[in-house]
């Protein structure tokens, strides 16, 4: 009776732990968003969406160029990383050997786990200094090359959770091995691989310091992928260390249509997850 005592106790303050815990993590969410709503919504309007940014002492403007320039990098460093990272993925789960996938997956974590103003001053000195002027192509392979690591990784584990069975099938019918892997293997996990994808992109898209050495900064429209181009996570660096109250408050405002995109993304991410599983159980 004692023994059993004690553990109803013991069960008991672990469960209100973890529930305290939480509450504490779901609590700094919240707060960070009320905070955010509070200090950045009352800037926001349709000039804020639409207009280009105020020269510097005068009130009003928009961030409509860094909008536009934070979708063409991210497009771009999808569009680079993506492909790399989903091909490679593709290799461990299918084709490599166990002591050079373990050599790749080591290679993997270590970059996953590079700052990003290493990756940065990298693309700074493959793209910047051979071209001798900063450009959205720059910003794009600097955040293409930070969506690698999480790509392969999440290929990987999505394509290993595939059962043995349906590649098995396949290749009895007379399906090749790529045959198997992209017309069986990849559909059944599209639904993983898009959520893992969109997560990967939402963890990036608020990256400052890659930027600040490659795509640097426009205070206007920029033209193309080769020019200097104004991105929302840099506007929101250099307006929060400016002077002028109401560039304090673009800042806020830029800051909460940033985190909003990215708890679209990450939303949107677990919808395609659950609806992933729910088809899978029909």
């Amino acid at each position: 009776m004692k023994i059993s005592a004690r553990r109803r106790i013991v069960n008991a303050v672990m469960l209100s732990l973890s529930g305290i815990c939480t509450l504490l993590v779901i609590s700094v969410l919240f707060f960070i968003l009320g905070y955010l709503l509070v200090h950045g919504v009352k800037s926001l309007d349709f000039d804020f969406f639409t207009k280009l940014p105020k020269p510097s002492g005068e009130t009003g403007g928009g961030m409509a160029n860094a909008i536009v320039g934070s979708g063409k990098v991210l497009l771009l460093a999808t569009l680079i990383g993506v492909p790399i990272g989903f091909l490679a993925g593709i290799f461990l789960a299918e084709f490599s050997g166990k002591t050079f996938a373990f050599t790749i997956r080591y290679v993997v974590d270590l970059l996953n786990g590079v700052p990003s103003i290493v990756i940065g001053i990298v693309a700074y000195a493959l793209v910047v200094r051979p071209m001798r002027h900063f450009s959205a192509l720059a910003g794009g392979v600097a955040l293409g090359i930070m969506m690698i690591p999480i790509a392969v990784r999440t290929t990987e584990e999505f394509l290993r959770s595939v059962p043995n069975s349906m590649r098995e099938g396949a290749m009895a019918l007379g399906a090749t091995r790529a045959q198997t892997i992209f017309t069986v293997v990849v559909p059944a996990a599209m639904s993983g691989l898009i959520s893992g994808m969109m997560l990967n992109l939402a963890r990036v898209a608020g990256e400052t310091a890659p930027l600040l050495f490659t795509a640097l900064g426009n205070m206007f429209w920029s033209k193309g992928w080769l020019e200097p181009i104004a991105t929302l996570p840099v506007m929101i660096y250099n307006y929060a260390i400016a002077p002028e109250e109401d560039l304090h408050q673009q800042a806020w405002a830029a800051g909460f249509v940033l985190l909003m995109l990215v708890l679209a993304i990450n939303v949107t991410a677990r919808m395609v997850i659950n609806r992933g599983h729910a088809s899978s159980r029909r």
